[in-house]
């Protein structure tokens, strides 16, 4: 079996806790960000998981991380 690829661009932006979950940043956080309140950027500024949904397409995406 050939070794697989990390996608650059998804191990880029998703990292794997010690207990196997994967972590995102969030979007929106980029510019116009005068627009928005205080208390909405200090909550875009922390990570969340991945959801369930999109955790196995993730996943294979950073087979190694």
């Amino acid at each position: 079996m050939p070794k697989l690829k990390t996608h650059s661009g998804a191990a880029k932006r998703f990292k794997k806790t010690g207990t196997g979950k994967i972590v995102r940043g969030q979007t929106k956080t980029r510019h116009i960000l005068t627009s928005k309140s205080p208390k909405v950027k200090r909550k875009l500024g922390k990570s969340l998981l991945v959801s369930d949904g999109d955790y196995a397409k993730v996943a294979r995406m950073i087979p190694y991380a």
